[in-house]
């Protein structure tokens, strides 16, 4: 994701906060899925699956009201394919599961590993997996990745349930980048299969259907802040509140978390309750420096939105003074200067 991190602090289970010198990331999820958000205001999405090889990376902008969200061209990354284990099937083996057996040892075909769950419905679900894993990741092929993937998880399948791949395959991981600087890292199940599915419909401008996806999933740290986002870029503003209502600053995630609360309602034109959000993002100074600069940045666009110029340069000049170098910075000055 181009960040330098030097450091990883450990918040809650499944979720890390890694900061360097210039921003924030929050690593969320457990080994295999991440996600990451940006103390300069930009969500930069490099979903990449170790394993797969499938790999996007998408980039928007959030700024203040007038500014839109742009994206950046994808840019699929290949990766090396899970590992077979070593063993085989049994002689009384049935005839698919050997089949399916040579396409993870050898040089893998699409259409082989298609035609075997054709010709045995009961294990097109397996035979589909197999060629996220084998082929579309490889081959970095997003769109098909996006159609099995899809078509998986509307089915109910879940890979880690699946006796085909736990025998013959390594535990397959998954990288998942679910919003701005948040990465979880998780094995593939059901629940990382739809939060990647959401990363992969969001990519392609599905931000509906991503949502629907997100939104069936068990409610997790992960989920919220991928919802949490994903409403933020349908404009849905009353729904990024009604996700974080009742929260309080226990933890580095739900700092976070208040900043995107404070930025909604922000949107919405509630000023004094947006900074009441933000106040409770700040409130607990033994936070990550990186972090509180954030809730300042988003303090300093709540002020200027409401015209206090002074007061909003108060807030940049306060990141000016830990971190000069804060992207963007000179330019919102400039403009709680005019």
């Amino acid at each position: 994701m181009g960040f330098k991190v030097r450091k990883s602090i450990r918040i809650a289970p499944g979720v890390r906060l890694n900061v360097s010198h210039k921003n924030l990331g929050l690593s969320a999820g457990v080994r295999g899925a991440r996600v990451s958000v940006n103390t300069n205001g930009r969500t930069t999405r490099t979903v990449g699956i170790p394993g797969t090889g499938i790999s996007h990376t998408s980039t928007t902008t959030s700024g203040r009201r007038s500014s839109s969200s742009a994206r950046a061209t994808q840019q699929p990354r290949p990766v090396q394919p899970p590992k077979p284990k070593k063993v085989k099937p049994g002689l009384t083996a049935p005839a698919w599961e050997k089949q399916l057996f040579k396409q993870i040892q050898g040089e893998p075909d699409a259409a082989v590993i298609h035609g075997i769950g054709q010709q045995n419905p009961s294990v097109a679900p397996t035979a589909a997996m197999v060629e996220v894993l084998r082929v579309v990741g490889p081959r970095a092929d997003a769109e098909r990745g996006r159609v099995l993937l899809g078509w998986l998880f509307d089915i109910g399948y879940d890979p880690s349930t699946d006796p085909f791949i736990s025998k013959y395959l390594e535990a397959p991981e998954i990288s998942i980048p679910v919003a701005t600087g948040i990465t979880a890292d998780m094995r593939w199940d059901r629940q990382a299969m739809g939060l990647f599915v959401a990363e992969l419909e969001q990519a392609s401008g599905n931000v509906t259907r991503a949502i629907a996806v997100v939104e069936s999933l068990e409610p997790t740290t992960v989920a919220a802040v991928s919802l949490a986002e994903l409403y933020a870029e349908a404009g849905r503003w009353a729904d990024v509140v009604d996700i974080t209502n009742g929260l309080t600053n226990d933890d580095i995630a739900a700092t976070f978390l208040l900043i995107q609360r404070g930025t909604a309602l922000r949107e919405q034109g509630y000023f004094d309750a947006a900074r009441e959000s933000l106040k409770e993002a700040l409130r607990i100074r033994s936070r990550p420096s990186e972090l509180r600069h954030l809730a300042l940045v988003a303090r300093g666009h709540t002020h200027l939105a409401e015209g206090k110029k002074a007061m909003a340069r108060k807030d940049y000049e306060r990141v000016l003074a830990d971190n000069a170098e804060f992207p963007g910075l000179r330019e919102m000055l400039a403009a709680a200067s005019s």
